[in-house]
């Protein structure tokens, strides 16, 4: 079996501890590793220990904030998949069309989706977490307030809990799937994988 967090070269190349400080969160799991320890050794010992909660919790900071959209975007599509009777709505619209172009026209048009979704709208994580992307709470006079460092990272993680809500049959797999995801995404890949293609892969 392949390193499973090898290669992850849109990751920082900073410790583990110093990504989790700069965004306020600090691991419940007692570490055996350094301080100096980079994201994948980090990560590789949370898995280790089966420490899910932590893995989603660095995977959110380590990611570039780009990145970690489209990770949220990702588990938006899975609430979609789950009930074929909803449709795409504008706010994970808005944030997938930013990932493509993180212009600051589509950083408004995803503030606007949020201001006018609907209130069981889930996916308004994945867009707070596109307009929160730049360090502030949004465009024009908004771009003056800075946003708390743990802001993103909360709105990410939110989204992919929400995806694993909707896979209670097969919690564990899709678990390991929502990781899998993020680490293609820290390869420089899309994301997209299926289960399948981690049987295939070997992952």
């Amino acid at each position: 079996m392949k390193n499973r967090f090898a290669n992850l070269k849109k990751v920082p190349q900073q410790p583990a501890a110093r990504l989790l400080a700069m965004a306020n969160l600090k691991l419940d799991a007692e570490l055996q590793s350094p301080a100096s320890a980079p994201v994948d050794v980090v990560l590789a010992e949370l898995d280790a220990k089966a420490a899910f909660p932590d893995t989603l919790k660095l995977l959110s900071v380590a990611l570039p904030p780009r990145e970690a959209v489209w990770w949220a975007c990702l588990a938006g599509r899975d609430l979609l998949a789950a009930n074929p009777k909803l449709k795409p709505p504008r706010t994970l619209e808005a944030a997938e069309a930013w990932v493509f172009r993180p212009t600051e026209e589509n950083r408004a048009a995803v503030q606007k989706s949020v201001d006018t979704a609907e209130n069981d709208d889930d996916c308004v994580w994945c867009a707070m977490a596109a307009i929160y992307s730049a360090g502030n709470l949004g465009v024009g006079h908004m771009s003056e307030y800075p946003v708390a460092p743990e802001a993103l990272p909360a709105m990410v993680i939110k989204m992919v809990i929400l995806s694993l809500s909707v896979h209670a049959a097969d919690f564990e797999d899709h678990c390991r799937l929502v990781v899998d995801r993020a680490l293609d995404i820290a390869r420089g890949g899309s994301g997209q994988i299926t289960p399948q293609a981690q049987l295939q892969e070997g992952v």
